[in-house]
């Protein structure tokens, strides 16, 4: 079968409806904000993203052929069975590689810039890491190629993904028929990954389909009275892209400079983690928020 790379052929498309976008929001047709150093940073760690993709490739594919040649199984790329079987593996791959991204630090410092941008419209879906090869988050897709998935078809799933989920980055769209906001992933699902209010953080990890984090207990739905404030807890303030890119793993090494015997929970305890309990991670910014929210006001007290 003739591979392709489902991303390069969308490309063209992400550029349009970017453009399309800005347009019908200045006219005031649809819900989007942008700014214009904002999307630049965003154009820009797309771009970074692909260069940093080309020069790891060779390592990563060279890996995913050498598993495969100890494969279990020989799938074939034309059975419509394993089609459907890849897409529900490598979407719930997606699914545990898009949680350990948020819930470790070493793999947050690699992720956390697609969550920097304060604003949410399509060009945020470009917004992607220069470091996911450094962080080996790719290693999570090798049992797939052991199980006898050839290589260019994990490749091909992983391309499909990654271009489902640029559309639901966006504003413009609110929430699609109950049966599909049910089954996948939707506008309205992923504003709340990308929001930094308490109730939001760290939920809806899904890829293509919301029904892993319904599953795993991590779903939680868009709610009309709490709007989304995107961004990262504590905003970057900056549109340096190498900063965007890299503070986190300055922060990290940092941190364990500073402290080498508390290494391993400066690398691999949750964002926020701190050995004298002085930061805050999101566990403690939920507890917190919910202290507040079910703490008796001074109407209850008087009655």
């Amino acid at each position: 079968m003739k591979t392709f790379d489902p991303v390069t052929l969308a490309t063209p498309l992400f550029i349009l409806t970017i453009i399309l976008e800005i347009v019908f929001s200045r006219l005031g047709r649809l819900k989007a904000e942008y700014e214009a150093k904002d999307t630049a940073v965003s154009l820009g760690m797309g771009l970074g993203s692909t260069v940093a993709g080309v020069l790891f490739g060779g390592v990563i594919g060279a890996t995913t052929l050498g598993v495969h040649q100890y494969r279990l199984f020989d799938i074939p790329m034309t059975a419509v069975w394993a089609w459907v079987a890849i897409f529900l593996l490598e979407d719930l791959t997606y699914y545990w590689f898009h949680r350990i991204a948020h819930e470790r630090r070493f793999w947050w410092a690699s992720h956390v810039n697609h969550h920097t941008s304060q604003h949410y419209n399509l060009s945020t879906a470009l917004r992607q890491t220069w470091t996911g090869g450094l962080a080996g988050t790719w290693l999570l897709w090798l049992p797939l190629s052991f199980l006898g998935f050839p290589p260019a078809m994990i490749a091909i799933q992983k391309g499909i993904s990654l271009v489902y989920q640029y559309w639901i980055h966006t504003e413009a769209i609110g929430r699609m028929p109950r049966w599909f906001e049910a089954v996948f992933n939707t506008p309205s699902h992923h504003r709340v990954h990308h929001a930094r209010n308490p109730r939001y953080l760290d939920r809806n990890y899904a890829g293509i389909l919301i029904v892993w984090d319904r599953l795993f207990g991590t779903f939680q739905p868009e709610l009309d009275e709490e709007p989304c404030r995107y961004g990262v807890v504590k905003n970057l303030g900056t549109f340096n892209i190498l900063r965007v890119a890299f503070h986190e793993w300055i922060a990290m090494a940092q941190d364990v400079i500073r402290q080498p015997r508390h290494a391993l929970g400066w690398m691999f305890g949750p964002p926020g983690w701190s050995p004298d309990g002085s930061r805050q991670t999101s566990h403690d910014l939920k507890a917190e928020w919910e202290a507040r929210r079910t703490a008796p006001t001074d109407l209850d007290r008087a009655a």
